[in-house]
């Protein structure tokens, strides 16, 4: 292939992961941002109600965070079919994902209702500021089947080339959630609950239009509109690898969570800052990612393996591009970052000298989220399954012997250096390339 031919084709590539990505990120960002302004209102109501709305809304994210496999498998089975050309299948599977997120959505409400106080005290929730969570959490769990299916609706369009529409549903579903939140607990005085229930309204509306659109694509390209088993047993089966993964990251981010706040107060203060400054940029980079679970698993279904070599390395390169500006752009507003963040004495001291390592990973971060989007993209769950059980072994080692939030840091670096190395040895093979209609590597 000429110079010319390789520009011209990596051009075509940038212009397909921006028109991906960019929607992608604004829809993450969304989210955050609108619960931010949930928040906001809950304050204005008496103590304990925003600490209650804190240790429910962990509780709820972590239930379905567990669950964005939903999101990420149903993107890549639906892309991969539509790669195939078979549109009908590709719907097909998307009905699957919406079968397998209500079934789910139910189980979980169902078998999380009775253990919502306990599952509030595990964070540490006691008296009213414990009565306050499980209320919140129980008239959330209501609505957790909505959660879900916005998931896989979600994962449906992504995986027919559509992130824009995704994000029209977020701002939507988030301003109305705002207002809802508003209306319920400042006009109408129904306090902590009423914010539950603006909630599940606003989640209930988003999962409608998802299955509006679904369901008006899978008629239209003559797709059965009824569950599958053999769909939701493949489906299945891809989500309990993606759940180990998520699993993984998770447990890594508690332990840490769980080592700088025995450090002490300004210890846990500074990491929670630099946490959140890590998580916000860690948007921009999942956006790539997402674009490159859609482009991989639509290339692999068409059997065009050189063309998804080609699109990985042209991520590749927006992702440590990203990587490196976003580190310059850590260290370059460091000195503000304390009091950005009202952080003073020992906890602005730390937080100064833990801005380093999450400065100096961010390029790390750029190649390992690709990857990582790239091998789900690609269908290889299991080993993906593996490498995060393998990559959090290696993390707490180090962890272990940490003595200094810096430490922590590194050990944090450690992590991300082996999953770097776990994701970059497999994409450099060959045994994630499975092409046609099949979505399990070997």
């Amino acid at each position: 292939m000429s110079l010319t031919s390789r520009t011209g084709r990596g051009r075509a590539h940038d212009r397909e992961i921006l028109r991906l990505a960019i929607p992608a990120f604004g829809a993450l960002v969304a989210e955050p941002l609108f619960l931010l302004t949930d928040s906001v209102i809950v304050g204005h109501l008496p103590d304990p109600a925003l600490g209650a709305l804190g240790v429910a809304s962990a509780a709820l994210s972590a239930l379905v965070g567990l669950c964005v496999f939903l999101a990420y498998a149903t993107t890549a089975a639906v892309a991969r079919r539509l790669g195939a050309g078979d549109v009908r299948q590709a719907m097909r599977q998307g009905m699957d994902g919406l079968w397998l997120a209500a079934i789910i959505g139910l189980a979980v409400g169902v078998a999380c209702w009775p253990l919502a106080p306990f599952i509030v005290h595990l964070f540490g929730a006691v008296g009213q500021l414990a009565t306050e969570a499980v209320t919140y959490l129980r008239i959330s769990l209501i609505g957790i089947p909505a959660m879900l299916l916005v998931l896989a609706g979600t994962g449906v369009l992504r995986g027919m080339q559509d992130t824009r529409t995704p994000l029209v549903v977020s701002v939507a579903s988030f301003a109305l959630n705002g207002l809802l939140n508003a209306w319920f607990v400042l006009g109408l005085g129904w306090g902590l609950a009423g914010s539950a229930w603006g909630t599940v309204l606003a989640q209930a509306l988003a999962a409608a239009a998802y299955l509006v659109m679904v369901v008006r694509a899978a008629r239209a390209h003559g797709a059965s509109l009824l569950p599958d088993l053999a769909g939701l047993r493949a489906a299945g089966a891809a989500g309990l690898a993606l759940v180990v993964r998520t699993a993984c990251l998770q447990a890594v981010l508690l332990v840490a969570a769980g080592i700088a706040t025995r450090m002490g107060d300004e210890q846990i203060a500074a990491h929670t800052i630099a946490t959140r400054i890590w998580t916000f940029l860690a948007f921009a980079l999942d956006a790539i990612a997402i674009a490159g679970q859609a482009i991989t698993g639509r290339a692999l279904g068409a059997g065009d393996t050189s063309g998804t070599r080609a699109a990985t390395r042209r991520m590749l390169i927006w992702g440590v591009a990203c990587g490196v500006v976003f580190g310059a752009l850590v260290l370059a507003a460091r000195p503000l970052v304390p009091a950005l963040f009202d952080a003073r004495g020992e906890a602005a001291a730390e937080l100064l000298a833990v801005l380093w390592p999450v400065a100096l990973l961010q390029p790390v971060a750029g190649v390992v989220f690709v990857l990582d989007g790239v091998l789900i993209g690609a269908g290889d769950q299991r080993y993906l399954a593996h490498a995060g059980l393998w990559t959090t072994l290696a993390f707490l080692p180090f962890a272990a012997v940490a003595g200094t939030l810096v430490a922590l840091w590194l050990a944090l670096g450690a992590w991300m250096a082996a999953r770097l190395v776990t994701l970059g040895v497999r994409a450099y093979g060959t045994a994630w390339m499975v092409t046609g209609t099949s979505r399990t590597a070997t």
